[in-house]
């Protein structure tokens, strides 16, 4: 008994550790730890709340050197809500750690009996929506991936009834700024997408395609049935991720090129400056270098993308006169550009 009444005197260190600066060297394996000591915690609780004699002794330690504390033995049972709601206010928590805490708290994961915290955390994130962030490149924050599994745990909820996240999914992104929802939308489409396959997936396969298709396709309807919208996200959003994204799921990659070619046929060729240009700013919304970028990010992805974006480019060029001469066409250009940096990577690979 003298071993648990020294364990639990740790319990205010850990709630105190929770609400300082110092979790800002937590990792997710040492988050991990301390939700566990929780769990152990709330274990104690069930075992003595039924024993007063060991329940006053245990209330009395945690007491003990702790001038003014609050806490009494009703506390062990909570403590998961405690330290979750800590860690959640925390702005110290580094990302990973971040990342963590909310996979444990939406998930569900055996034996943590998390009891309001799923609720609180949803708050939580959503307040976090409110505040907003630096849209990346690079990877995404802890609150776009937080949020991105709040989305994508809703929709797993409504998964089996068809049609059922249509009704709250667009008024709640359309509340957001544009950027911020469609860094969300990417995030949730991308962790949906990796290793299970959309059904419709350039690379992905057939295993759990059902589900995943049930779960991507409002977030890909939200997406694609609005031109201006997509048109925004497109260019928002930066290239690499959007590459990711189309060679994930092939109806996405469609329609990104067919807005490609779109923007393409607004760039003229100025001989004077030796280069391509926009013809009307209003109506061109890429420049030469975002466009030739775009398409190269393109064919930086799987071979099955790679070849749809050249064939695409292709096409393109056949309809335009077919020419092999840089200047004369924007999609020659872009072909033998795309083609020349190809080379060049297999060529530096060997």
């Amino acid at each position: 008994m003298d071993a648990v009444l020294e364990q639990v005197a740790e319990l205010p260190v850990l709630l105190a550790v929770s609400r300082s600066a110092l979790v800002r060297d937590w990792d997710p394996p040492t988050l991990d730890r301390a939700l566990e000591w929780a769990r152990y915690f709330q274990h104690l609780h069930d075992r003595f709340r039924s024993r007063p004699q060991l329940r006053d002794a245990l209330g009395r330690r945690l007491r003990r050197g702790q001038t003014g504390s609050p806490l009494s033995f009703r506390h062990l049972g909570g403590c998961s809500e405690l330290l979750g709601l800590a860690l959640l206010e925390n702005r110290a928590l580094p990302s990973a750690a971040c990342r963590r805490l909310f996979q444990r708290l939406l998930q569900g994961e055996a034996g943590l009996e998390l009891g309001r915290l799923a609720p609180l955390a949803r708050r939580k994130a959503a307040s976090c929506l409110l505040e907003g962030s630096a849209l990346f490149p690079g990877k995404p924050g802890p609150r776009v991936c937080a949020e991105a599994e709040l989305l994508l745990c809703r929709l797993r909820e409504d998964g089996r009834e068809a049609g059922a996240a249509l009704g709250w999914l667009g008024p709640v992104l359309e509340q957001l700024p544009q950027p911020r929802a469609f860094a969300v939308v990417a995030e949730a489409l991308l962790r949906q997408g990796c290793g299970s396959g959309d059904g419709d997936s350039l690379a992905g396969g057939q295993a759990g395609g059902a589900e995943a298709g049930s779960v991507a396709a409002p977030l890909l309807s939200w997406l694609l049935e609005d031109l201006h919208r997509f048109s925004a996200c497109c260019l928002l959003l930066p290239g690499a991720l959007l590459a990711s994204l189309a060679d994930r799921y092939s109806q996405l990659s469609r329609r990104y090129l067919d807005l490609l070619a779109e923007w393409g046929s607004h760039l003229l060729y100025d001989p004077l400056q030796g280069r391509w240009v926009k013809s009307r700013l209003e109506e061109a919304k890429l420049c030469w270098e975002e466009l030739r970028e775009r398409f190269g990010c393109l064919c930086q992805g799987s071979v099955q993308l790679r070849e749809q974006t050249q064939a695409a480019l292709k096409l393109l060029k056949a309809r335009d006169g077919d020419f092999q001469v840089f200047g004369l066409s924007v999609w020659t250009d872009l072909l033998l550009e795309v083609e020349e940096d190809l080379r060049k990577k297999q060529s530096s690979n060997v």
